[in-house]
């Protein structure tokens, strides 16, 4: 069992930058892929960024990619996610999420482990 919490979210201004954490409990997190999902208002949960339980390998949805980045340290048990040149539309409420498997996922329903979310309001 991962139990994980989310922090870092805040109130930025439009190409301001942020720091999500993500801190996992369990002996096992260093074996999880890992990734950040965001739900806007009105809107379902997205696919932001994964990483592998190694972290040789990380995507990212297309609206963030080159402008998020994921990053894991297992000795810390913590995975991080590095917004910089944030928008309006960014703003969402963050989860982090672990999942135990084979293959590299980006569907919501393939993650079994979940935070509960932190806001994230990017103003302009």
């Amino acid at each position: 069992q991962v139990q994980l919490v989310e922090s870092g979210g805040g109130l930025v201004q439009a190409g301001g930058s942020l720091r999500l954490s993500c801190a996992a409990s369990g002996r096992t997190f260093s074996s999880y892929d890992m990734a950040w999902f965001r739900r806007a208002p009105g809107k379902e949960r997205e696919f932001v960024a994964a990483i592998s339980w190694s972290g040789a390998r990380r995507d990212y949805s297309d609206s963030v990619k080159g402008r998020f980045t994921i990053s894991r340290d297992n000795a810390k048990n913590t995975v991080y996610l590095q917004m910089d040149s944030l928008k309006p539309e960014d703003t969402a409420v963050y989860f982090c999420a672990g999942r135990n498997g084979i293959g590299f996922k980006y569907d919501r329903a393939e993650y079994q482990y979940w935070g509960q979310g932190t806001q994230v309001t990017v103003s302009t």
